[in-house]
This record gives C-alpha cells, structure tokens and sequence, in this order.
C-alpha cells in the first residue's frame, strides 16, 4: 500500500523529446520577438513603404489552418489505429504544408510585379522585412514538412508495426507552433506592425 502512495507522488516527468522541442520553440518566439520588435523600431523611419500584402497572404493563412485541423485529426486517427485514416489525413497536413509554401512564394511574386522590390538596391526596408521575417518561418515550415515526410514514409512501411504516439505528438505540437506563429505574423502584419 505504502508503495502505491509513493509512487502516486512522484511527479510526471516530460519526455526529453517534447522538452527539447518546447525548448528550440522558446527560442524561435524569442527570434520572432526580437524581428518584429526590429520591423516596429524601423517602420518609424520616413523612408518606410507601406503597402497591403497580396490577397494570396489570406489563402496561404486558411491552408495553414486547415493543415493544423487535419494534423488534429491524424493524431487522433493514429492513438485509435484507424491507420487508412491517419495515412489519408497526414498526407492532406504534408501537402497543405507545401501548399501554404507555395502561396508564400507567390506573395511575393506578386508584390515583385506591383514594383516593390524585396530585395536589391531597389528594395524598401518594409518588403525586406516582410521576405525575411516570412521567409524564416517559410523555413521553419518546410522543416515540420520533412518531418511530416519522414512520419508519412514510416505510415506506408509494412515492415514498421509501433504504435508510439511519441513522434506524431510532437510533429503535431510543432506543426501547431508553426500554425499559430504565422497567425501571429499575419496579425501583426495587416494590424499591428
């Protein structure tokens, strides 16, 4: 009896895994802190250029979104072994990662052919921020893509039957974090900065 309440006591202890993960999420909100603290300091300069950000910026957001719902759905399909299901939904997060990419890149595109120069001798400090700040958690996206790759590679293999929640856990926590940064980017950007 008396082990039963020692060991009720013992507090939960996190994976290293997920530790190691909300750690390296610290730091990049720290990094996204300090850049857009620099994109407030420095839109106070009179040489700013202000502009909208495409419409594409507003698909791009609902692809995100969306993939966020969908890497819910695979989570839960994998912890209830529906397997067809979590192949189908971590498929649909993977391309709607792509997806939100590709957008991204077409932005900016865009803003290159109403002649606001991201970068170069023509460019304003405004759309340089925008291409770097958006361009880091482009980067940062595309990693969660990769592993989202390696965890649809490991959905398809016959020779792999472990039913360890423990990687699509944090692909999903990750996937989440990249989610809400961009809801955060996008915020700041159309109302804030």
């Amino acid at each position: 009896m008396l082990s039963a309440v020692q060991q009720s006591k013992e507090p939960q202890k996190i994976h290293p895994h997920k530790f190691t993960l909300w750690v390296a999420m610290g730091a990049i909100v720290m990094m996204f802190a300090a850049l857009t603290s620099a994109y407030i300091v420095k839109k106070n300069q009179s040489s700013w250029l202000e502009f909208d950000l495409p419409r594409i910026f507003w698909y791009s957001t609902f692809a995100i979104l969306l993939s966020s719902v969908t890497m819910q759905l695979s989570i839960r399909a994998f912890k209830a072994r529906e397997m067809d299901r979590y192949r189908t939904l971590i498929t649909i997060t993977a391309l709607l990662g792509v997806l939100f990419i590709v957008l991204q890149w077409l932005g900016f595109s865009s803003l290159e052919a109403r002649n606001i120069a991201l970068t170069g001798a023509k460019s304003n400090s405004a759309a340089s921020f925008l291409l770097v700040i958006t361009g880091i958690h482009m980067v940062h996206v595309l990693g969660g893509v990769i592993a989202l790759l390696v965890i649809f590679i490991r959905a398809y293999s016959v020779k792999i039957k472990n039913y360890n929640a423990l990687p699509i856990e944090l692909a999903g926590t990750y996937w989440h974090f990249v989610d809400v940064l961009w809801i955060y980017l996008f915020i700041f950007y159309n109302w804030i900065g």
